[in-house]
């Protein structure tokens, strides 16, 4: 779901810093992972549609469906206005795209959404982290997890800190040697000496059991 373009990353370097001087542990991880690798992206409504896709299947199944769906559109890229029109249309060539009639909803007031402006993409950039989960989450199928991570791999928020995400407990819970996974109210005070980082953070967490 969400893509690298390596020519687009931004120079992360501040906070590697901050963080290597801030907790001995995230240092060794740095030095382990390497360079922080989130990029931004600008394909917002594709984004959120393919994580309404993602729910519920394997990721490999619904990388096959999402593609088929692209595929019923000019140029492999689905627009709020076409995505309706598609979904008003052939119940068989719906289905084959492995939309149920719950993620028919979804993505119908998804597209509603971005066709009314409640999800206003020329302001995101000056909105709160506050306001866009609060944008995103006024959509039927899109949840906190959803919008925390449109925050951090789309928009590059540096200070997102999903505490409800099991990976990034599990992470934790190894790299710390706490003696059981941390439930979010004991992650959130152990976040506090990342901050402004903790995006970056929660990534080489996630990237520390690699290899």
């Amino acid at each position: 779901m969400w893509y690298v373009d390596n020519a687009k990353i931004p120079d992360w370097s501040a906070a590697t810093k901050f963080l290597s001087k801030a907790d001995p542990v995230m240092k060794l991880i740095i030095k382990k992972v390497g360079p922080c690798t989130i990029a931004p992206r600008k394909d917002y409504f594709i984004v959120l549609c393919t994580s309404i896709f993602n729910q519920q299947i394997s990721m490999a199944a619904a990388s096959s469906l999402f593609k088929k769906f692209r595929a019923q559109f000019p140029r492999n890229t689905p627009t709020p206005r076409l995505t309706l029109k598609f979904l008003k249309g052939d119940e068989e060539l719906i289905r084959s795209c492995g939309i149920s009639r719950q993620k028919r909803a979804y993505l119908a007031d998804l597209s509603q959404h971005f066709l009314d402006n409640k999800i206003p993409i020329r302001r995101l950039a000056s909105m709160t982290d506050a306001e866009i989960i609060e944008s995103l989450t006024a959509v039927h199928g899109i949840g906190q997890w959803t919008a925390e991570m449109f925050l951090m791999f789309v928009l590059n928020r540096p200070d997102v800190f999903p505490i409800d995400d099991l990976g990034l407990q599990a992470a934790v819970h190894r790299v710390y040697g706490l003696p059981e996974r941390p439930k979010p109210k004991v992650l959130l005070p152990l976040g506090e000496k990342w901050r402004p980082w903790r995006t970056v953070a929660t990534w080489y967490l996630w990237r520390s059991g690699e290899g």
